[in-house]
């Protein structure tokens, strides 16, 4: 990753230039097959991590309160060797509808090819549709590393230690 200087005019109208350091990052080439009408997963934001991914349906799907349905995508993928896609629910449809994800975040393997499949439940306490071409979920690609186990009798101690969930307190 590269810093790139952006010189911009100063938003207080001072004559000064309003000077910024920006990340410029080389995308990620993946292949993509999209079966679906629906348009590519697409980030919304220059600063999104993730892209929004679309549901391919046939008709609606409703869901009943605590019901999950695995929801089509349209779209495969191939990934490079050494990454992984995550599919992560969209906070807007968990907190205004209870829409969420079963397996949160799912995993794509960098082998896999198969369809994008966005396992869907509905917390909320009513029905809830979901539409064809409706953003259901974000997907994120990110580099992973292969691990070689090194096997030990004891581990170093930290100062955390074993404090798990909560360890830290409430406030």
């Amino acid at each position: 990753m590269q810093n790139k200087l952006y010189v911009s005019a100063c938003p207080s109208g001072n004559r000064f230039p309003f000077i910024t350091f920006a990340p410029t990052m080389e995308p990620v080439q993946v292949h993509i097959v999209n079966k679906s009408p629906h348009p590519l997963p697409a980030y919304q934001t220059s600063g999104a991590s993730g892209m929004d991914i679309r549901a391919w349906l046939q008709e609606p799907v409703t869901l009943q309160p605590m019901e999950r349905s695995l929801i089509p995508t349209g779209i495969f993928i191939a990934l490079p060797y050494g990454y992984e896609a995550q599919i992560r629910p969209r906070s807007g449809l968990a907190i205004k509808r209870g829409l969420t994800l079963v397996n949160t975040p799912g995993t794509i393997d960098c082998d896999y090819r198969g369809e994008v499949m966005v396992p869907m439940i509905n917390l909320s306490t009513e029905a809830q549709l979901i539409n064809d071409g409706e953003r259901i979920a974000q997907m994120i690609v990110a580099k992973y590393e292969i691990v070689a186990w090194q096997q030990m009798q004891e581990l170093e101690s930290t100062e955390r230690g074993e404090g798990g969930f909560g360890h830290s307190g409430v406030h």
